[in-house]
């Protein structure tokens, strides 16, 4: 008798405990990001002057620096603002664009988020739209090379790795300056930061330097543009390859 009293408590206390763990499990990944991460993602947003039901979103990478800076603003304004940085967790390639399936080349130029991954092998990722017009022109005829996200985990072979914890977080943001109407947000990929002492002092010492001298003065228009007035001017490619202004 007391051994099937105890079952039975054994029984209803088994039955109770999976719904709590159940809810856990149900939940993706993106849900998860969201809990963990839409409280903080608020309040550094409204310590800065925006709304995050009316966040856009830009976000610009440093090859050399290993460095992934988030801008924000509200969709009626035009100035972005300076929200945080993620560090590269891991690097790959040299710096330079890149040209070929399986260089291991992180891409240089002007793309956007044309995809979310919820369920990527490297717990969350934003895809790129690489390659686009202007990689097509310069790159491999037949073998550009494609699939390059910005993920989790800390492993790259052409991709921006920033580690799970971070991009559970800029997966969230992303996501909500999406929901918010956000159809592009854009994302431009330097080799450096094109300080005027670097540009006239480092580039020139790198072996890469001939190669890419012309790609580099394009995107150190682009780059400067942002820098001097914080706003995003559509770019465009034009019939020689290079990046544009609309």
């Amino acid at each position: 008798m007391i051994r099937q009293l105890l079952y039975s408590f054994l029984a209803l206390f088994l039955m109770g405990c999976p719904s709590n763990n159940s809810d856990i499990s149900n939940k993706s990944r993106v849900e998860i990001a969201k809990d963990e991460n839409e409280n903080n993602l608020r309040k550094m947003l409204y310590e800065k002057g925006i709304d995050y039901e009316q966040c856009e979103i830009y976000l610009r990478a440093f090859k050399l620096e290993e460095d992934l800076e988030v801008w924000a603003k509200n969709i009626a304004d035009d100035n972005f603002t300076f929200i945080k940085s993620y560090n590269f967790c891991t690097n790959s390639g040299v710096l330079g664009p890149k040209r070929r399936q399986g260089d291991s080349q992180i891409p240089e130029g002007v793309y956007h988020i044309d995809r979310f991954n919820p369920q990527s092998r490297f717990y969350l990722s934003l895809g790129l739209n690489y390659p686009n017009k202007s990689d097509l022109y310069f790159a491999h005829k037949t073998r550009p090379g494609d699939n390059i996200f910005i993920h989790g985990d800390c492993v790259s072979i052409g991709c921006i790795a920033i580690t799970d914890e971070k991009i559970k977080e800029l997966y969230t943001l992303a996501n909500q300056a999406q929901t918010n109407g956000q159809a592009k947000i854009r994302v431009d990929i330097f080799p450096i930061r094109f300080n005027r002492e670097i540009s006239k002092n480092y580039l020139p010492e790198l072996a890469e330097y001939e190669e890419n001298i012309s790609f580099w003065q394009n995107l150190e228009t682009i780059y400067f543009d942002f820098e001097n007035n914080r706003k995003l001017r559509e770019v465009k490619v034009n019939e020689t390859g290079m990046y544009q202004f609309d």
